[in-house]
């Protein structure tokens, strides 16, 4: 098995982890101390965040779209998506969502993650999120206005 397939098993088992729940199994996917968006943050610290998304979305889900392995790095598309049931404390999902009382309503959202690892665990974590998209669906935000062409 070449290095980039046992990395693509790596990003593959995280998000099973994750969607099955198990934080402690997601983790274990991850170097003690992983850049995440280029801050440095122990295991325990992103214990934390991934406990705080399943708080406020207790059905979250990370589907795998699409996924590429190159060297030591996996980047993968995923629809992220969930029901807002519960109320975060720290600021992930673009720190828009601290303190809000629960909608009740559904949402599903465009990710790219990228990932490095090394040694078989990730060591750094980057991604690009609909923060926006996820709000408006959350009734958080209002809908931007329909997009016409001018004639």
């Amino acid at each position: 098995m070449t290095e980039q397939a046992r990395n693509q098993q790596v990003v593959e088992a995280y998000h099973a982890a994750f969607n099955a729940g198990d934080i402690e199994a997601a983790l274990a996917s991850f170097a003690p101390v992983v850049s995440n968006h280029g801050r440095a943050a122990p295991k325990a610290v992103l214990g934390l965040i991934l406990g705080d998304i399943r708080t406020r979305f207790p059905d979250v889900h990370l589907g795998i779209e699409e996924i590429v392995a190159v060297r030591d790095c996996v980047i993968v598309r995923n629809t992220y998506s969930g029901t807002h049931l519960g109320v975060g404390r720290l600021p992930v999902d673009g720190g828009l969502m601290v303190g809000v009382p629960p909608t009740g309503r559904t949402f599903a959202v465009q990710h790219i993650h990228w990932f490095t690892l090394r040694g078989g665990l990730i060591v750094e974590h980057r991604a690009n999120r609909d923060d926006v998209g996820m709000m408006v669906q959350l009734g958080l935000l209002p809908a931007p206005p329909a997009f016409e062409i001018p004639e």
